[in-house]
């Protein structure tokens, strides 16, 4: 076949097309996408041993964690006063504890306790955990191709200051997100179409000099819907949150909704970004004018950019589904645990909320997620991590909490350590040895003692 067919995007290079560019790195790991799980990951993988190297298109690391929210969920379960996740994720949490830059509070909808943090500060911590571990960490650098040896990935190619650059690895893990790395290599993947819907995208605010006991929540979200209702604001979503932040008279605002976009979408992406900021001005005016407590605030600034909830999800070996979320389901091969509702922007004025294990009320109970998820069936080499996870639209709109997407980085990561240094494929991990070391680094694994073949638990 001639290398340059149309059959093969231009974006998956062979060994042989990719020489002429230069090596930049080469080592063990090589870990894409500096958030939440990404960071995880690379701090897993190092201290297991492995040359790892972190990379991130952006200047800071800690993804939408620090570009868009102030608040980590899924730590908790609603319902539940103990932890249902731990490991670095909570090791970075205890260290923004210590320096009084983080606290936890009730959310607004009963979605279990919450970490709220300085996003400045998680910039920090993530670069210290990282560092200490012996990550290499290269930022300002935007994977564009990736090199394939048949069905295995064996380097990425970035775009850098000095152009593009080749990074080898033995093992890759896709933490970016919108599956970047495994769309790349042909993996199979759910995306968004004209067929399939997506949560809508949000542009968080922060606003200065509010005196939030004024008005408790209840009463905002009935005056924000009398202010829609009325005409005079342009308001898609009624509810929402604002929420107090370490910083004195500071508030962290979660209220706006772009709806019915393709975030894969250049053109789309790039409007939803403006309605975001658009809409972001809407609700201050609405808040100033209409909401006691916020008359004399001030807009201090809008997310860096705007969040996405939802883009290319992985089909991997097990398909995390509603009913596993809403049955509890636990899995032999687990290597993390979830308590968070579905929780689902729908495109209307309204969030979809449905408990683990419940109906309409908070339980307290757990389902697994396995380790499966995270391995793509026809690509190898690979393993995901984060939101990009193999997990249906429902199922995703529970397991994207960040405490979550860290447990699942810090699985992956260190599974790609035992990979490289046993010399197998990340699938051949062997699961009970994964998972001694997930609970030796802090994990909280809760699978039952008996689970049946399928993955439920057994009566």
């Amino acid at each position: 076949m001639n290398p340059r067919s149309p059959a093969r995007p231009p974006w998956r290079l062979t060994p042989e097309e990719a020489q002429a560019l230069p090596v930049l790195w080469r080592g063990d790991v090589l870990v894409v996408g500096g958030g939440s799980a990404g960071c995880a990951a690379a701090t897993a993988a190092a201290r297991s041993g492995a040359r790892t190297l972190l990379v991130e298109a952006t200047g800071f690391l800690g993804g939408t964690g620090a570009a868009v929210l102030d608040t980590f969920y899924g730590f908790y379960a609603p319902g539940r006063s103990d932890r249902v996740a731990g490991g670095i994720g909570w090791e970075l949490c205890e260290r923004l504890f210590a320096r009084e830059q983080a606290f936890e509070r009730p959310n607004t909808y009963g979605a279990g306790t919450g970490v709220t943090y300085e996003p400045e500060a998680l910039k920090l911590v993530w670069d210290e955990l990282t560092e200490e571990a012996g990550v290499a960490t290269l930022l300002h650098a935007g994977v564009s191709r990736v090199v394939m040896d048949g069905d295995r990935i064996i380097e990425v190619v970035a775009e850098t200051k000095t152009g593009s650059v080749r990074l080898a690895a033995t093992v890759i893990v896709d933490a970016s997100g919108d599956a970047e790395v495994a769309w790349r290599a042909g993996a199979a993947l759910e995306r968004p179409d004209g067929q399939q819907r997506v949560q809508p995208l949000t542009a968080t605010f922060r606003l200065g000099n509010v005196d939030l006991a004024t008005t408790p929540t209840p009463e905002m979200h009935r005056l924000m819907r009398e202010a829609a209702g009325s005409g005079d604001f342009a308001l898609p979503r009624t509810e929402g949150s604002a929420h107090r932040t370490v910083l004195p008279r500071v508030v962290h605002t979660n209220m706006t909704r772009v709806s019915d976009v393709n975030p894969l979408d250049p053109w789309e992406l790039s409007a939803a970004e403006r309605e975001g900021r658009r809409q972001v001005h809407e609700y201050v005016r609405f808040l100033k004018s209409r909401v006691p407590g916020y008359a004399e605030s001030y807009l201090i600034g809008v997310s860096s950019r705007i969040g996405v909830r939802e883009s290319r999800r992985l089909i991997g070996r097990y398909v995390l589904t509603r009913d596993d979320v809403l049955s509890a389901r636990r899995f032999p091969d687990e290597i993390a645990q979830c308590g968070a509702p579905i929780e689902d922007h729908a495109a209307g004025s309204s969030t979809i909320w449905q408990y683990v294990g419940g109906d309409g009320e908070p339980t307290g109970m757990t389902y697994g997620v396995p380790f499966r998820s995270l391995l793509p069936q026809d690509v190898s080499g690979l393993l995901v991590a984060g939101r990009c996870l193999s997990a249906t639209h429902d199922a995703h709109a529970s397991i994207r909490s960040m405490a979550q997407c860290m447990a699942m980085g810090q699985a992956a990561g260190t599974a790609a350590a035992l990979a490289t240094s046993s010399g197998r494929s990340p699938a051949d991990v062997d699961v009970a040895d994964l998972r001694r070391a997930l609970e030796d680094g802090g994990a909280l694994l809760d699978q039952p003692s008996s689970v049946c073949a399928d993955g439920r638990v057994s009566p």
